[in-house]
């Protein structure tokens, strides 16, 4: 198959229609390949993936700011650095299938650069760089979101997210009643067992979503419990 019809496979894919073939084109080039073809440095996807990297920790910080609305400073940039580190990036290469699209040089190839961690991160951020200078903000930001972001794992991301000692923090700097916290549900079987908990604060109870531990079923309910607080504008 072409490099042409490549890409055009590539937009189906994605369901967005691409303008400009040639940054899609330039996005997938290793620089292997532009210099076994003796192409000038700049034609390889290195800038795409500068521009792409900057692109996708704009976004993936909008996306953290607005679905993490209780959470601080701190905990946002483990967030951000854990969806933006190489690992994750090379699984969201790996689930729109970019190894296919790869123009590598006969060496990288045959060493399975097709399959290389670093190349793979690479690419997806040069993709999501030809993305943005072909399509915009939006429609980058729209992708990552119907495509990315959906397969992001809560539980992934628990560790970096103190629920409860926020909630205790700000309880207890209004100088309210204790937070209990109690185990309510408990379900599947016992080499998988799943748990509920509820959170109690003064008059207030919050039931958190199924945890794979009690320690992470007690981090839902604090978040059911602050997410509450933060809409309804209780302890500020």
């Amino acid at each position: 198959m072409s490099t042409r019809l490549n890409i055009k496979k590539l937009a189906k894919r994605v369901n967005i229609s691409f303008l400009d073939e040639n940054l899609y084109i330039q996005a997938f080039k290793h620089s292997s390949y532009v210099n076994e073809h003796q192409m000038k440095p700049y034609e390889d996807n290195e800038r795409l993936e500068f521009l792409g990297d900057a692109v996708l920790e704009l976004i993936v910080s909008e996306y953290l700011y607005e679905k993490h609305s209780t959470a601080s400073e701190g905990e946002l940039s483990k967030l951000r650095a854990i969806i933006v580190c190489e690992e994750s990036l090379v699984q969201f290469a790996q689930h729109l299938q970019l190894d296919n699209y790869l123009l590598l040089g006969k060496g990288e190839e045959v060493t399975g650069g097709r399959q290389r961690p670093s190349i793979l991160a690479d690419t997806f951020e040069a993709f999501l760089g030809a993305l943005y200078l072909d399509r915009g903000y939006k429609i980058t930001s729209d992708f990552l979101k119907r495509e990315i972001f959906p397969n992001i794992n809560f539980d992934a991301f628990s560790h970096a997210m103190d629920y409860k000692s926020t909630l205790q923090e700000k309880i207890q700097k209004h100088n309210q009643e204790n937070v209990v916290y109690t185990i309510v549900k408990e379900c599947g079987p016992a080499h998988h067992k799943q748990f509920i908990a509820q959170v109690t604060v003064a008059d207030y109870n919050f039931t958190g979503e199924k945890g794979q531990t009690k320690k992470e079923a007690e981090q839902r309910a604090a978040k059911r419990a602050l997410d509450y607080f933060n809409k309804h504008n209780l302890y500020p």
